[in-house]
Parts: structure tokens; sequence; C-alpha cells
């Protein structure tokens, strides 16, 4: 483990002050958590290890990673395409080392649950807590519309603050139609933007959302800002900008938007590189203590 965390710190870039980390993996996605890192979150580096493998006959698909008040990271995964109502977790002190898989279970309350599908994780800093988004099928009960009764969505969501108690599942956001891949992006106090799929065939791009709480509701649903058969949305912010990372899977490519208030977004995709392979996941700035610490210790 101490060459991961030699590789690892290397890559960051310890010398500067600013390094983002992009959860990631491969198809088929039974292999495990991988890390991306960049020193300007424009173009990025694969570390070259799996440092999280999932139980065997799982997969680890859609990695979210967020850090809480006490600095500790914990990230969550889909584990099962259908057929389970649960999704994958783990935690770890420094992106190295982490605690074994376990499983959260969700949606006890609709035993016809088809999937559960790319939890995504947001610590909710105004209320010291983690909102915990994703999305399932429970067929037949919206309406219809284009989908099959199996595959016509809704955002889902629990709230936590240790990862041992959970509250109750709500219903995140139903926009009228299949909806998956939601991720929350906080603009400042009260001022909250929702990223996610418009799932329906044949849009299947990306649309935002706006609200005052992290938890919803959420209004003003916009047109589509990317074009059709693209997902997997993550966001940073770079200074004024923020940056809009989607898998462009219809062309197969990563692909990006920068926007400064998320009403007009320019494209930016040939300017941001990513490993061959990467699949979606989320970014998270790598804090200053975590990454000194990673690279003291392999001095």
């Amino acid at each position: 483990m101490r060459k991961y965390a030699w590789i690892l710190s290397l890559t960051l870039a310890a010398c500067n002050p600013k390094a983002w980390v992009f959860t990631s993996f491969r198809e088929p996605a039974n292999g495990g958590l991988r890390l991306l890192t960049s020193r300007d979150a424009r173009h990025w580096t694969d570390s070259q290890r799996i440092v999280l493998v999932p139980e065997k006959g799982k997969v680890l698909r859609d990695p979210s990673i967020a850090q809480g008040k006490d600095g500790m990271f914990h990230v969550v995964w889909t584990s099962a395409w259908k057929g389970e109502r649960q999704f994958g977790y783990a935690r770890s002190a420094d992106l190295i080392h982490w605690s074994e898989p376990t499983y959260i279970p969700v949606m006890e309350q609709e035993p016809s649950t088809v999937n559960v599908w790319a939890p995504e994780l947001f610590y909710d800093e105004d209320n010291n807590r983690f909102l915990i988004i994703w999305a399932s099928t429970v067929p037949h009960r919206f309406e219809k519309g284009v989908e099959a009764e199996d595959n016509n969505h809704r955002l889902y969501y629990m709230e936590t603050t240790d990862f041992q108690t959970f509250s109750p599942t709500g219903l995140f956001l139903d926009p009228g139609f299949s909806a998956i891949d939601a991720v929350i992006v906080r603009r400042k106090k009260d001022d909250y933007v929702l990223v996610f799929k418009d799932n329906t065939r044949p849009e299947r791009n990306l649309r935002v959302a706006f609200s005052g709480q992290a938890a919803g509701p959420y209004t003003r649903v916009s047109a589509p800002f990317t074009g059709k058969l693209t997902e997997g949305p993550t966001v940073v912010r770079t200074g004024k900008e923020y940056l809009i990372y989607f898998d462009d899977y219809g062309n197969k490519r990563f692909g990006c938007m920068k926007t400064l208030d998320f009403q007009t977004f320019v494209d930016i995709s040939g300017e941001v590189s990513l490993p061959e392979g990467h699949k979606h996941g989320t970014i998270l700035r790598l804090p200053e203590k975590v990454r000194k610490k990673g690279y003291e210790a392999n001095q």
C-alpha cells in the first residue's frame, strides 16, 4: 500500500498548492476504484492503481466522493445494474487506505424497485449532514411518458451524519420525466444548482434546476445544455468558472462545458484531456493537509 501512496502523492504534485481528484472506473466495472488527478482541473492523469475493490460478484460504477467536517472521505457507488436495493460504501482518511466495502440498503419501502443507480454524495456544510441522491424505477408509480415501466426513473434521497443511521427515503426530484445522474452544486448560502440527466428517449441529455436549499425542492428546470446521449455530470469550480464534465457516450469521449451562471454554457471539450477508458465519477479539491501528509509520508 505504501507503493500506492507514493505513486499517488507524486501524481498529485504535492509541491503545487492546488490539486484535484476525479473518481473513476473502467468497464466492465468489476475492477475497482481508480483516482485521476490534476493540477488545473482540465488535464487529468490516471494514478494507474486500484485503491478499492468491490465485493466479489459485484460492480463498482459511478463512484461519488465527499469529505465531511472531520476530514474523513466517503465514497458511494452503484453496486449492481438491477435486482438489488442497495449501493456500495467505504471511507478513508487519506484517499489511499480504504475501509472494507459495505452495502447500504435503500428503497425498502418499495419492494418492486427495479434498480438503484448512481448514488451521489453531497456534504451540506450549512447543516453538517450528507445528502445521498440516487435514481430508481418503481413501476407504475409515475406517469409512464415515453419510457417503459422498468425504465421510468425518478430521483430519491436520504440524509445521514455518520453513515450508520439514515433518514427515511424521500422523493428528491420528479421533473415530470425519467431522470437520473444528479449532482448538487453549492454556489453560496441558500443558492444551489442541480445538474442531472433527462433520461427520456430520444433526449438523454443534461439539464439544470435551482433551489434555495440543498435538499430542494428544485424548480426552473432548464432546456438541455448538452447534445443527446450524454450522462454522468460532475462539476468543479475554478475561480469564477464552473466546469461541468460529462460522459459524451454518443461520441465516445468525455465532454466539458464551462459556465459562469448555469444559464449560458460554452463547450470546451477540446481544451480538456482525460485518460482513455475513464468513466464518470466526481471531482474533489484535495485538501492541503491531506496533500502534504501523503507527500511527506513518502520522502
